[in-house]
């Protein structure tokens, strides 16, 4: 089986060609960080038009790169929900065409489950039942995973998703956009002090599996640019703003190592509450862009080293937003009775 994926939720271009839902045979992202860095963050329709331009040359690429010709193609794998609508629909239009002009079939594939498959890629089916832990930019969920396609979410975020605190908290610092990887190469520098400040490492209720990362960046905010001023009292003078430290390279290098200390301490935490709940658990899966954190994935081994499991944690360019684990999957779906039509939607939430 041939499968032609295909990926556009939020601002990556990709397509991949992946043999019997393994064997990653090409993968092709095109990004677009410089279109959106002066705006520190993704513009939507920005996006969506930039996904106009790359989508054709990106699937051109993908399927010369795997030495194929299109009428090889089986079957067409697209992610349509969760993601930006606007950007969903231009990947999704785009194999909708090369569904109906080649007459092959074509399986909608959810994003984020999609990022639990991504370890999967290139290796053996792992041992169930399993944990599974997504950490990105939109999400951070821990699910029970009985099979590569039965998963049930157990927790996910109340307000920011791991990525996003590594995104804000990297602006907090004036790193610039991608914030994620410029705050880990800080936070790794020789000399940072993981413990020079005691952020807080939300745990929410005792047996909550639940995330919340807001209060880890309002933290982080107070440290780097100060507390606001107290409220001044009806007939007296504003109290003056509380003097801040100078934000010195080293500062801002022990302020990165420390918030990511306690943002990777919650997911830790929260994975050793869900163990209980997945009788027989034999392994820990990770997919999403923060598993490409280099501290998430020492404390990721570290705990499964801990608890006896195998550790399924994507290769690194299998973390981002792929192609590969749409494909990847859409091998599974396809193999299991699915198969979607021409009326298939983009979904701006996800189902899984």
């Amino acid at each position: 089986m041939i499968v032609l994926g295909i990926e556009s939720s939020c601002d990556e271009t990709a397509a991949s060609v992946v043999m019997d839902g393994r064997e990653v045979r090409s993968s092709v992202v095109a990004s677009q960080y410089e279109l959106h860095e002066e705006f520190g963050g993704v513009v939507p329709e920005i996006a969506s038009r930039a996904h106009e331009q790359h989508i054709l040359p990106v699937v051109r690429d993908a399927i010369a790169q795997a030495g194929i010709e299109q009428s090889e193609i089986d079957l067409i794998a697209v992610g349509h929900r969760p993601g930006l609508i606007g950007s969903l629909l231009v990947g999704l239009s785009a194999a909708k065409a090369m569904s109906w002009s080649l007459g092959v079939p074509m399986v909608g594939v959810d994003h984020v489950h999609a990022h639990l498959y991504a370890g999967m890629l290139g290796r053996e089916e792992p041992q169930y039942p399993a944990l599974g832990l997504v950490i990105s930019g939109g999400h951070t969920s821990i699910y029970e995973v009985r099979s590569a396609l039965k998963v049930k979410r157990l927790g996910s975020t109340i307000d920011d998703a791991i990525g996003e605190a590594f995104d804000k908290v990297a602006a907090i610092l004036g790193l610039g956009h991608p914030g994620g990887p410029k705050l880990d190469a800080l936070a790794a520098e020789p000399g940072a002090n993981d413990r020079a400040f005691d952020f807080p490492v939300s745990r929410l209720s005792k047996d909550s599996l639940d995330f919340s990362y807001s209060g880890l960046k309002t933290a982080v905010l107070y440290e780097a640019k100060g507390k606001p001023a107290p409220p001044a009292l009806r007939g007296k003078p504003p109290l003056p703003k509380p003097e801040v430290p100078e934000l010195t390279h080293e500062r801002m290098r022990d302020i990165a190592a420390s918030f990511q200390r306690a943002a990777v301490r919650a997911l830790t935490i929260k994975l050793g509450r869900a163990i209980e709940r997945v009788e027989g658990c034999r392994t820990l899966i990770v997919g999403g862009g923060v598993s490409a954190n280099s501290l998430a994935r020492r404390e990721m081994q570290r705990f499964c080293d801990e608890h006896g499991l195998e550790l399924i944690i994507p290769q690194m360019g299998y973390c981002v937003d792929n192609a590969a684990m749409i494909a990847g999957l859409g091998d599974r779906l396809h193999a299991s009775g699915q198969v979607d039509d021409l009326n298939l939607s983009a979904v701006p939430t996800t189902g899984c």
